[in-house]
């Protein structure tokens, strides 16, 4: 008898099961015609879980709810199963990772994501902390695995299977390259996971994320007052009625083109910027006479501007991690202008309270809109625009470029760079 999981198809926490099952070797089948939000209100569905939550299966003995359990419970099928280890050891370093993927990992990605989703309220202080417990973890996870394949021992385990799926909404839905970047041992092991076969044949292609989530408006719960069912009685009296006919079609059609960002629409600059981070990235000797002189041949005043900027509150920069974390959540909200903008972030000091101080190129010769609409950061900073004619600010603009240390006669806590 195949065993029956109640969950939507793409539902990572279903994922744990099934991929348990192909190293199993054990039938489990979805449940046929299951949909999120109906399926899992009836009066069926509440006697396997009284708070509706999937997955759950179906088994002989009666129904099993929670991801782990149910992995755990498939994995445990099959007697003397390697997913479990071959020692009490194993055993217990297998638990001891599930929970971590559960608390440190899925906890952490789920606080950034949600919000940004409208799943619950949105709130930057929080997205700040999710952000940097999830590296935090992450950094634990990358130094675990610089020396170890798989989590536990020498091949797959259950540990394995929900890292791995706890990992896969981060990858697909909100950690982009940028991020995951700095975890390079981490990647090697997702990306060795998921192409696994018995992986691959529950997961399919997997393809990483290429921007955070742009926060969803909260105003959006008022637009069905605009079909105004009220007012409708009255159409047949008046001929307003066309009107509204046409807001109900412009409001269908709306969504199908894709407005183009501002910035596309600008004249073309002589100005590559990928060319120009090319260079950066590539220049690793004699950094003056050829990423900075090449910055300048290249430089287009008319398609592009510089901005200084400085941190409102640097007197409250009182512990050194914080203050990078803070710089690195900034950052990571500037995804979204990665295809605009390059820019370098020093953290000046070498005793608290702590300077921050950044220069940021953007296309065009404003600070784009979209980025002061988007990324709450941007009020925290005094921006000021840098005149290239004077001599003493384009020195200054070299030495952020080029990390130059000490920096206006203080040492360099960091720097970081957003390309």
């Amino acid at each position: 008898m195949a065993l029956i999981l109640y969950a939507v198809s793409q539902n990572k926490n279903g994922f744990k099961a099934l991929i348990a099952a192909e190293y199993n070797g054990v039938q489990v089948e979805l449940a046929k015609n299951f949909e999120m939000g109906v399926s899992n209100k009836t009066t069926e569905f509440l006697k396997m879980n009284p708070i509706g939550k999937v997955p759950v299966l179906e088994t002989p003995d009666g129904p099993i709810f929670e991801s782990n359990a149910i992995a755990r419970y498939v994995t445990r099928l099959k007697a003397d199963n390697p997913l479990f280890g071959y020692s009490l050891i194993d055993y217990a370093r297998i638990e001891q990772w599930i929970d971590f993927a559960s608390m440190e990992i899925d906890v952490n990605i789920s606080w950034w994501l949600y919000p940004r989703m409208g799943y619950i309220p949105f709130t930057a202080v929080v997205e700040e902390f999710a952000i940097s417990a999830l590296k935090r973890s992450l950094g634990a996870l990358n130094t675990h695995l610089s020396t170890n394949t798989y989590l536990v021992g020498h091949s797959v385990t259950l540990a394995d299977i929900i890292m791995t799926c706890n990992l896969y909404i981060g990858f697909i839905r909100i950690m982009t390259k940028s991020f995951t970047s700095e975890f390079p041992h981490v990647e090697r092991y997702f990306w060795t996971m998921v192409n696994q076969p018995n992986f691959s044949k529950v997961l399919g292609e997997v393809k990483q994320t290429d921007s955070v989530p742009p926060v969803q408006s909260q105003k959006k719960p008022a637009q069905p007052k605009e079909s105004k069912p009220k007012e409708a009685k009255k159409e047949p009296k008046k001929e307003p009625a066309k009107p509204k006919v046409e807001v109900a079609v412009e409001e269908e059609e709306a969504p199908k083109p894709k407005p183009k960002n501002p910035l596309d629409l600008l004249p073309p600059s002589k100005m590559i910027l990928d060319e120009w981070k090319r260079l950066y990235s590539n220049t690793k000797t004699n950094f003056r006479e050829v990423a900075i002189k090449g910055f300048w041949d290249m430089y287009d005043p008319e398609g592009y501007s510089l901005w200084f900027c400085d941190y409102k509150y640097n007197d409250e920069n009182t512990v050194s991690f914080v203050t990078l974390n803070k710089v690195s959540g900034f950052l990571q909200r500037m995804d979204l202008a990665r295809k605009y903008a390059f820019g370098k972030m020093l953290v000046i000091g070498s005793e608290p309270p702590y300077k921050v101080k950044g220069l940021w190129l953007f296309r065009g010769l404003q600070i784009p809109q979209f980025v002061l609409d988007e990324c709450y950061d941007m009020e925290l900073y005094e921006w000021t625009k840098v005149d290239i004619t004077d001599e003493a600010q384009k020195e200054r603009v070299n030495a952020m470029i080029e990390d130059q240390e000490p920096f206006e006669g203080e040492a360099l806590l960091d720097a970081k760079c957003f390309k």
